[in-house]
């Protein structure tokens, strides 16, 4: 799957490592909910290190669709708000 950090880049990530960011995911929007700004920027700093740790980067020339789009690390509480669905920024 092709991720997309916003004003980063795109990485290839194999399924398999979804259930660990489903976690991070999960206790982002608990944060959200809750207004935890400290706990929030946290948790979206591990969930975009952990894209970048587990995925392979793309070529920055490289013009692939993504199937995910996460936030910029300095995205605040309210950017990120807007990305949100029912299931936080990872479906599933």
């Amino acid at each position: 799957m092709i991720v997309r950090i916003m004003g980063e880049g795109q990485w290839n990530l194999a399924d398999a490592h979804f259930d660990e960011l489903n976690k991070l995911d999960d206790e982002l929007l608990a944060e959200m909910e809750s207004g935890d700004a400290a706990g929030f920027r946290g948790t979206l700093g591990a969930l975009l290190d952990s894209v970048r740790r587990l995925g392979t980067p793309l070529p920055a020339d490289a013009l692939e669709p993504s199937e995910l789009i996460l936030p910029a690390p300095d995205a605040s509480l309210e950017e990120v708000r807007e990305m949100l669905s029912d299931d936080g920024l990872i479906p599933g």
